[in-house]
């Protein structure tokens, strides 16, 4: 079950306030849809540098497998404070736990708001999941 605590995005990164500061990464989702539940698919990622500045929707990475390459974007804007540099060596975490250990960057947000329209709560993230996923 996807974690109630957290904003969800249409391209699949999820926002999480987290004290003064915003975590943000790739949901389950994402990660079956880059290595389908495969974690040795994951080749490779790509983070920016801390101190960087982001705004909504810039791509700020990505994230490859021998199947795809996913952008990475940011839901909100701000400042890069920290990259999770465990990630960066070890892609499994992100198939193992992309919701806790997972994350991938965490941000001095300009707004600690995560009100905008452009972010789901887990029961609409769910419902563009379901219309996402093939028939069986």
């Amino acid at each position: 079950m996807r974690p109630d605590d957290r904003k969800y995005t249409k391209t699949h990164e999820w926002v999480k306030l987290d004290g003064d500061s915003i975590l943000v990464g790739i949901t389950d989702f994402a990660v079956n849809e880059l290595c389908s539940g495969n974690e040795s698919d994951l080749v490779y990622c790509d983070l920016p540098d801390p101190g960087r500045e982001l705004e909504e929707g810039e791509t700020f990475g990505e994230i490859e497998s021998v199947k795809a390459v996913a952008d990475l974007n940011t839901p909100i804007a701000g400042k890069v404070l920290e990259v999770n540099i465990s990630i960066e060596e070890h892609l499994e975490i992100l198939s193992r736990d992309p919701f806790k250990d997972g994350w991938i960057v965490r941000l001095e947000p300009k707004s600690k708001s995560l009100d905008d329209p452009m972010l789901m709560d887990v029961a609409d993230y769910e419902k563009l999941i379901a219309a996402e996923e093939p028939s069986a």
